[in-house]
C-alpha cells in the first residue's frame, strides 16, 4: 500500500504542469453540450500521445481502456465530463474562455484534464499494477438526455465489463485539499416544468372584459408550492422552484398567455412521479376554475443519485489513505442534480466532491456563475486521489 502511494504521489508530482496547462487549454476553450467536438479531439490527441487506446462514443465523447499487465479480472471506470455552459466568463485571468457566451462555469475543464492525467499516470504504472481501467471522457452533462445516458446506451459500460464506476465533482465550497464524502443518497432527481396559462387579454384599465392570466399565474405559483410542504414527506427533501415567468404584456396591456418554466427536485423516485401528477391535476384545475385554460409539460430529467454503499466506503478509505483522513469530509445532501446518477443505476458507483476554494487567494465563487475559479494546486491531489482510489480497488497494494 505504501508502496503503491509512494510511486502515484510521484507520478502525479510529475505529471502536474501537463495536468496544469491541459486545464488551462480546456477552459479557453469550453463547448456546449453535444457540441465538444474540438474537445473530443483535444482529448484524443493527448491520449495518442501517451500511447493509450480509444474509441469514439455517443458522438463527441471518448472511451479509453489501460489495461494494467499483471493478470486480473476487475475492472473500474473513471468518468470526467466534458462540456461547458452559456455563461459568459467575468474572470481576468489569461486563460479566460476565448469562446464568448461560453464556460466552463462547472470545472468540466477541471475533471477531463484530471482524468487525462490519470490516463498519464496509469499508463507510466501498467507494469505495476493489475486489473483494467476504464476512462470515460463523457459529454453533455448539462443537457438532457444527459450524456451518461448515451454512454450507457452505446455499450460503454462493456467490453470490457465494468463492475464498478468512479466520478469526481470540483466544489469551490470545500477548502482546496479537502475531499468531501457521502454515503447512500446524496444528490437529487431532476425534472423541467412548463406551464402555459391561457387567458384573455385587453385594456389595463379594463380588466373585468379580460381573464388575466398575470393574475391567474401568481394564485398558481403559491399553490403549487404547498405541494411540498403539505404533501410530501418532511423527512424526503423535495425542492419545486420556478425561475422564469414570462408575460409579454405592457404597463396597460393585459396579455393572453403566461409561460413559467421551473425545477422539481426530490430523492425519492415514487414520490417524484405522485407530485408530476399532482402538479398536472392542481394547475388544470385551478387554472380552470379562473376560467383560463393551462398546458403542463413535464420533462423527466436526470434520477436522483445514490453512492454505493459498500463501494463508496471502500473508496472513501482509499481517498483518506492517499490525502489524509483528516481531509475526507462528509456531506449532506445536495440538492443539485447529476446524470452521473445513470452510471449508479447501472452498477456500484460512488461520487465524491473535489475541494477546491481557496478565501486567501478569493477562490470562493459558486459554480455556474460568471466569475467561477479553482485553485489549481488540487489537480496534484485530483489525479493523484483517483489514480490511487482506482488501483487499490483493483486490489493493488
Amino acid at each position: 500500500m505504501d508502496n503503491l502511494k509512494s510511486l502515484i504521489k510521484e507520478a502525479a508530482f510529475s505529471v502536474k504542469e501537463w495536468v496544469l496547462a491541459n486545464r488551462r487549454h480546456l477552459h479557453q476553450h469550453p463547448e456546449l453540450s453535444f457540441r465538444e467536438w474540438n474537445t473530443c479531439a483535444f482529448i484524443k490527441t493527448q491520449l495518442d500521445a501517451l500511447g493509450v487506446n480509444w474509441e469514439p462514443v455517443a458522438d463527441t465523447g471518448v472511451i479509453a481502456v489501460i489495461k494494467g499487465e499483471h493478470p486480473s479480472e476487475k475492472v473500474i471506470a473513471l468518468r470526467a465530463d466534458i462540456d461547458a455552459l452559456p455563461i459568459t466568463e467575468e474572470n481576468t485571468v489569461q486563460y479566460r474562455s476565448c469562446n464568448e457566451g461560453v464556460m466552463h462555469a462547472c470545472g468540466h475543464d477541471v475533471h477531463t484534464a484530471s482524468l487525462l492525467g490519470v490516463a498519464r499516470i496509469l499508463q507510466f504504472l501498467r507494469k505495476e499494477f493489475a486489473g483494467t481501467v476504464k476512462l470515460i471522457f463523457q459529454p453533455g452533462e448539462e443537457m438532457l438526455p444527459g450524456g451518461a445516458s448515451k454512454i450507457i446506451a452505446a455499450g460503454g459500460l462493456k467490453n470490457p465489463d465494468v463492475q464498478a464506476v468512479l466520478g469526481q465533482h470540483v466544489m469551490p465550497a470545500i477548502p482546496a485539499g479537502k475531499i468531501g464524502v457521502r454515503l447512500g443518497l446524496f444528490m437529487a432527481s431532476m425534472d423541467e416544468i412548463k406551464i402555459e396559462v391561457t387567458g384573455k387579454g385587453g385594456h389595463g384599465a379594463e380588466p373585468h372584459k379580460c381573464i388575466d392570466p398575470v393574475m391567474i399565474t401568481c394564485t398558481l405559483l403559491q399553490a403549487l408550492q404547498q405541494l411540498v410542504s403539505r404533501n410530501a414527506d418532511p423527512l424526503m427533501p423535495s425542492v419545486l422552484s420556478f425561475g422564469k415567468l414570462r408575460a409579454d404584456g405592457a404597463i396597460n396591456i393585459i396579455p393572453d398567455k403566461v409561460l413559467i418554466e421551473g425545477t422539481f427536485r426530490t430523492l425519492n423516485e415514487g414520490w417524484r412521479d405522485e407530485a408530476h401528477k399532482k402538479i398536472k391535476e392542481l394547475a388544470t384545475a385551478l387554472v380552470a376554475g379562473m376560467g383560463g385554460e393551462c398546458l403542463v409539460e413535464i420533462r423527466k430529467g436526470y434520477p436522483h443519485l445514490k453512492n454505493n454503499e459498500a463501494f463508496g466506503d471502500a473508496i472513501t478509505g482509499y481517498l483518506g489513505e492517499y490525502a489524509g483522513r483528516e481531509n475526507i469530509v462528509p456531506l449532506e445532501v445536495w440538492m443539485a442534480a447529476e446524470d452521473f446518477a445513470y452510471y449508479a443505476q447501472e452498477l456500484p458507483a460512488f461520487f465524491y466532491l473535489l475541494g477546491v476554494g481557496n478565501a486567501a487567494k478569493n477562490l470562493t465563487s459558486s459554480l455556474h456563475t460568471a466569475t467561477f475559479n479553482i485553485d489549481e494546486a488540487v489537480l496534484e491531489l485530483s489525479c493523484g486521489g483517483m489514480s490511487y482510489a482506482a488501483l487499490r480497488w483493483l486490489g493493488n497494494q
